[in-house]
């Protein structure tokens, strides 16, 4: 009887491990923005039941010359009908999920954080020499027919 509690025991915590091993991604769908003096991001994901992500960031470099409020909700403007005009076209990139964060395959480098206890979604944004920005995402039920 010792053994058979023992060989269930060990039984149950590889279950507990395999569970544990392949981390499910959220599904939903998240939309959001960034803004400083010098970049302006738009972005949108979504994560459907197969895992598969879309993520489009369409973003403008605004350090070039000072933009009136005028100007940068015109630029915003044009940035989200953009991306909304875009969106069917977007292709599911292969992210892989370990439970916190998509990297690309064999990847360090985030690209979106996913806060489960908070349900919070982060694109990191990386552009060139620029530092990375971390773009909050709110969960949306449709997205914006502009945004």
């Amino acid at each position: 009887m010792r053994h058979f509690s023992r060989f269930a025991l060990f039984l149950a915590s590889l279950i507990v491990l395999a569970a544990c091993s392949d981390p499910q991604p959220p599904i939903g769908q998240w939309e959001g923005a960034y803004e400083d003096q010098g970049l302006m991001i738009v972005a949108r994901l979504q994560i459907d039941g197969s895992g598969h992500v879309r993520v489009s960031a369409p973003n403008a470099i605004t350090d070039t010359a000072p933009l009136s409020d005028d100007d940068r909700a015109a630029l915003r403007a044009k940035l989200e009908s953009g991306l909304a005009a875009s969106w069917p076209s977007v292709a599911p990139l292969p992210l892989e999920f370990d439970g916190h964060a998509f990297h690309k395959p064999g990847g360090v480098a985030p690209q979106l954080e996913w806060d489960k206890a908070a349900k919070r979604m982060t694109l990191i944004f990386y552009s060139g020499n620029r530092r990375s920005v971390r773009v909050p995402l709110d969960a949306v039920a449709d997205f914006q027919a502009n945004s």
